[in-house]
């Protein structure tokens, strides 16, 4: 059984297959039952469901300190 990759709004993705431009990290704008980013390189904006999106990324990274009390 996988575990849930906890996403957050702001989060840096990293894929493992780098954008036509060539980039491979993008910007987490939407959480849900789909994930919408954004190229940091080239601006395109990309929609993908959430199972898709946890098997195409590498690596993410935070950028705000995780916050206990916020539901």
């Amino acid at each position: 059984m996988s575990t849930i990759l906890k996403i957050r709004v702001g989060d840096i993705a990293e894929f493992k297959k780098p954008h036509p431009c060539g980039n491979r990290l993008f910007r987490v704008l939407r959480v849900g039952s789909d994930v919408r980013c954004v190229c940091l390189q080239c601006g395109r904006d990309l929609l993908l469901d959430r199972l898709k999106f946890e098997k195409a990324v590498k690596r993410l990274t935070s950028q705000e300190p995780e916050d206990p009390d916020h539901v």
